[in-house]
């Protein structure tokens, strides 16, 4: 059996559930999912910015009202949720847990601890994080000693 780790940061759309049981064709995959809650200020500052840069100037205004903190846990929490049953439903394995301090450090220990063969990283464009190569995946390549995947998710949870 195939073990990936598939670090997300928020639910999977159907389409992000296909296309990730299906990227090794028939054999079988086991998911450990990682999702982080959003973060702090800075966060959605960046946010704001990858927004502006896509055109999408309402998400932008809308980032004031993103849940964040103790919020954004229980959202967290429904989006993993949804997540798991998702990749179950789909005829994978699939465990899960919220990350909510230093995530790359959650991802290498999982990395050890599950034996996995891959990461995926599985988010929506952040254009100013990618440029200065200081996204999940860019920096995740220097750090679990694994391939890295890095994909866009198909489309707004």
């Amino acid at each position: 059996m195939f073990t990936s780790v598939l670090m997300i940061e928020k639910a999977l759309t159907s389409a992000d559930v296909e296309f990730v049981t299906t990227l090794h064709g028939d054999e079988q995959v086991s998911f450990h999912v990682l999702l982080q809650p959003r973060g702090d200020q800075a966060d959605r500052l960046l946010r704001a910015i990858d927004d502006i840069a896509l055109g999408e100037l309402d998400e932008a205004r809308r980032e004031g009202r993103t849940p964040e903190g103790d919020e954004a846990r229980s959202v967290g929490q429904q989006a993993l949720d949804v997540s798991l049953q998702a990749l179950r439903a789909a005829g994978s394995e699939a465990v899960g847990r919220l990350v909510e301090d230093h995530p790359l450090d959650a991802l290498k220990s999982l990395v050890a601890e599950a034996g996995a063969d891959e990461v995926i990283v599985l988010t929506d464009p952040h254009y100013v994080e990618e440029f200065f190569h200081r996204d999940w995946a860019s920096r995740a390549r220097h750090k679990v000693g694994v391939p890295v995947l890095k994909l866009f998710s198909h489309s707004k949870a």
